[in-house]
This record gives structure tokens, sequence and C-alpha cells, in this order.
């Protein structure tokens, strides 16, 4: 039986909130057995809006695509992609147990065919690919010796409506000099910028505010961050409502002052 109550939904507002309004002491995580197999299809040369078509063609099917990413040939050179992608590579995803992913990645690659030509990466490629796409291994300063920790280039995250991924994208790279790529089927960018006063905050938050979502600054100096907002800036009423949501929860204000919002 659900019972609905009034109060705070509380998974959803520590979720995100950095440690400002409480500390956990006992978290309950649930979890899902590991896929069996995986493997991943990897069209190649597709432009930014070429692959996020791709990669909304693919996830829209039936084949199940589990992840769908876009690796600009710049990135990719960083990524453990197999050597017969090269080049700018979109990357399909399909988990589970073996019959399944054999005869969905069969699907999946005569669905690609208009798109262009294509590589496997097997379950060890493949595996080592995404975990790098989700630790962003290419602009992480402390793993590549192309960016030594010190002076490493701003580094922002941004997430919008994935079919407006490569419009912001766009905006962003025809204004500065910048590397990104694309998780999420082009919902999710990363944008490493290169060093600039502000991290390209201006720039940024105009893109974003053209073509929806938010933008997080992960890296910059220590002068930057201090000087511009690492969270989208929040507009009166609701910059109001999360001081208040910050005030009963914390109201001595000892839980990371300061962290998300100046004055919260």
């Amino acid at each position: 039986m659900v019972k609905n109550v009034t109060g705070y939904d509380l998974c959803k507002l520590m979720a995100g909130s950095w440690g400002t309004l409480a500390a956990m002491t006992d978290v309950t995580i649930k979890v899902l057995p590991r896929s069996e197999t995986e493997q991943t299809l990897l069209v190649r040369g597709l432009d930014p809006a070429r692959a996020v078509a791709a990669m909304t063609s693919a996830m829209g099917s039936s084949c199940d695509v589990s992840g769908a990413a876009h690796l600009p040939a710049e990135v990719a050179a960083r990524m453990p992609v197999p050597e017969s992608a090269g080049g700018d590579v979109t990357a399909l995803r399909l988990e589970g147990f073996s019959p399944s992913v054999i005869e969905r990645k069969r699907m999946l690659a005569a669905l690609m065919q208009p798109f262009g030509e294509f590589a496997t990466a097997d379950e060890q490629a493949s595996r080592a690919l995404w975990t790098a796409i989700r630790d962003a291994t290419p602009f992480a300063a402390d793993r590549s010796s192309h960016f030594p920790r010190q002076g490493a280039p701003p580094l922002w995250r941004i997430s919008t409506a994935p079919s407006r991924g490569a419009e912001l994208a766009a905006m962003i790279a025809t204004a500065a000099q910048a590397q990104m790529f694309f998780d999420w089927a082009g919902g999710l960018i990363w944008a490493m910028l290169g060093a600039c006063d502000d991290a390209g905050a201006p720039l940024v938050r105009r893109a974003v505010a053209a073509a929806g979502g938010h933008a997080t600054l992960i890296r910059a100096p220590a002068s930057a961050r201090a000087a511009i907002d690492v969270f989208a800036p929040q507009d009166a009423a609701v910059a109001a409502l999360t001081k208040r949501v910050k005030e009963s929860f914390d109201p001595k204000g000892v839980l990371n002052p300061g962290r998300m919002w100046a004055g919260v």
C-alpha cells in the first residue's frame, strides 16, 4: 500500500544538494545485476547534428539501446575506441543476454545503415569505452598527460533536451575554443573551454538560456570559481524558496555554506 503524506520529498531534495541540507549516516542502494554481455555499434563520420539524429532514431527503436554517445574525432582519439572506428564516432550500446544482444545488434545495424559505415566494439572494448564516457576521461586533469592538474582548462557539464544538444554545442563552439562530447543521446554535453578569466560562463549561460537546460561549472581556477556562479543562477522566486528550504534543514548554516549559491 502506498500512502501519500505531506512534507518534503527527501530523496529528491538530498540528491544534488551537495551536502548543504543534511549529513546522511545510513544509505540504502538498490542495484540491478550486471548484464551478461554487451556490445557497442560504432557509427563513423557523423557531425553532431547528424549524430543526434542517429541516436534519436536508435533510442526510439525496439532495439533497447542502453547508451548513446557521440565523440568528435579529437575526443575519440583519447578514448579506448577500436582502431577500426577512427574519426568521429557515435556509440550505441546493447546489453543483455547474448542471443538477445546479437539479434538486436542485427536490427540496429539495419536501422543505422542510412547514417554511414560502422564498426563493433566487443564486450571488453565496450565496457572500457563506456567507463571512459561515464568518467569524462579525456577531460580529466588527473588522468591525462594532456592537462596537468594545475592550470587545467575550464570544464562544464551541460544538460539539455537531446534534440537541442547539437544546437547548444554549436553556439559555444562558434564563439570560443572548445572540445566537447555528447552522452545521453545528446542530452548531456561535456564541454572543455580554453583558459579564460571567466571560465566562459557568459557564453555557456547564453547558450543554455537559448536552447534550454542548465550548466554546472565542474572545474576552473579558484579565482574564477570565486567570482562566478558554479550552478545555474536562480530567479528571485526560486532563490527565495531555496533559502527557506536551507533554513528549515540547517537553521544555523553549518552545512557547506555558500556551496551552491551565495547566501545559502
